[in-house]
């Protein structure tokens, strides 16, 4: 039997075994298991750090205007160049994760992109600030593809929906405080302190991730020949389940980046006029993301993946409707619907990725994650464009054609599903 079949210690990172492998399928965790918390905890605390650093600039961008003379479309560059920085650096990580192994690549990405959080604060220019966010962002391309992967790889299907959910629970926590403490601390020593601050309690969490994080058993190291990486792009492109989800996961996020990039600016303008503390803590809202993303596995079980994101796909349009609003509770439970729906479409999408993928896991990740951040960078740039332009309701106009657009691709998974099923039920 072959040391990929078996999980043998041939293969990078493994831990020595002789037993068959059906047994070593059997070893994969479970929620209950050994390492099932450390490997969880590790998991979350990339998360809280990948998108704590990713928008550590998303709630001061009024006040990066103001000190850098600019206005909210250019000011806006420094979280799309950071989430654009991601979507094209993702696929080549996720192909070093294949060769060198998921720990790590996620290891070496995390120290990279804490090194560039503690220099963030220094930049002289705009110019400078999103040159080292761009550089950032290319540094945390190595933690989404590669963590979805390693999870595939070390727990059961059964349990995958649910592991996924937890690491996009930690994305939720990690964008939640790093726009709430850089909120309170912007208000008294302005942004810069405020996005040192993240940077240092990345480090932390870069430090106790690869601690906790346990040895990979189930990795077979794969090949860095541009022709096999190539063709298994085209392989995960020519599918059109997976298709379909990078569209969805592209789409969600734009509305969540248009929405939580322009916010800020509209809360400090009338008839709102909220300090910069307060709106930091609007990002409170996502722990209702926190919530929805952990519990995607059970709304799946329930309603199915596509009815699952229907229910996403009308929560975050309802929201979006709501957030039109000029009433703060009436804006904040919009800004919550809208969390809730994006999260939980975002853990159904992405788990679904990784189940469908059953070979090249990583690059089936990484185009889904490039999809999906490509998505944030035009909703932060488009957004911001359509809040110069028409205000609000040009930002919610653009979010309810994205949402609309998830609606319709998954409508046509819908059609598929049922067309294929007519052959072999007749």
């Amino acid at each position: 039997m072959s040391p990929a079949s078996t999980g043998a210690s041939t293969t990078v990172g493994a831990v020595p075994s002789a037993v068959p492998s059906a047994a070593a399928s059997d070893s994969r965790l479970t929620p209950g298991a050994p390492g099932y918390r450390r490997m969880s905890l590790a998991l979350f605390l990339a998360g809280v750090a990948t998108f704590a650093l990713l928008y550590s600039t998303q709630a001061l961008l009024p006040l990066i205007s103001d000190d850098l003379g600019v206005a909210a479309s250019e000011a806006s560059w420094t979280v799309a160049a950071a989430t654009g920085g991601l979507a094209l650096f993702v696929l080549p990580m996720s192909a070093l994760s294949e060769r060198f192994g998921r720990r790590t690549v996620m290891t070496g990405s995390l120290a990279v992109a804490v090194t560039v959080g503690l220099l963030v604060p220094f930049a002289p220019s705009l110019p400078a600030l999103v040159a080292l966010r761009a550089l950032q962002g290319a540094a945390l391309a190595g933690l989404p593809a590669s963590a979805t992967a390693y999870l595939a790889e070390e727990v059961r299907p059964r349990a995958l929906v649910t592991a996924i959910g937890l690491f996009v629970a930690g994305n939720s926590i990690g964008g939640m405080s790093g726009r709430v403490i850089t909120g309170w601390v912007a208000q008294v020593w302005g942004w810069r302190v405020a996005v040192g601050v993240i940077g240092v309690i990345a480090v932390g969490c870069a430090v106790a991730f690869r601690l906790l994080l346990p040895a990979p058993r189930h990795f077979t190291a794969g090949s860095l020949r541009p022709r096999v990486l190539a063709g298994t792009v085209r392989d995960h492109l020519s599918n059109p389940l997976l298709r379909r989800l990078y569209a969805i996961g592209a789409l969600f996020m734009t509305v969540f980046g248009g929405v939580y990039t322009v916010i800020g600016y509209r809360l400090t303008a009338e008839p709102f006029g909220l300090p910069q503390g307060i709106i930091g803590s609007i990002f409170l809202v996502y722990l209702v993301g926190t919530v929805s993303a952990s519990t995607a596995g059970r709304l799946v079980g329930r309603l199915g993946r596509r009815g699952a994101l229907y229910l996403a796909g009308g929560t975050t349009a309802t929201g979006l409707v709501l957030s039109l609003a000029q009433s703060v509770p009436l804006v904040l439970l919009g800004l919550v619907l809208i969390t809730a729906g994006f999260f939980a479409g975002h853990a159904v999408a992405s788990s679904a990725v990784s189940r469908t993928a059953t070979t090249g896991r990583a690059q089936a990740s990484a185009l889904y994650q490039s999809a999906y951040y490509v998505g944030s960078s035009a909703g932060s740039t488009v957004g911001a464009v359509a809040f110069h332009a028409a205000g609000w309701a040009g930002t919610v106009g653009v979010g309810l054609l994205a949402v609309a657009g998830v609606a319709a691709i998954t409508l046509l998974g819908t059609r598929a599903a049922r067309l294929a099923a007519q052959p072999a039920h007749a």
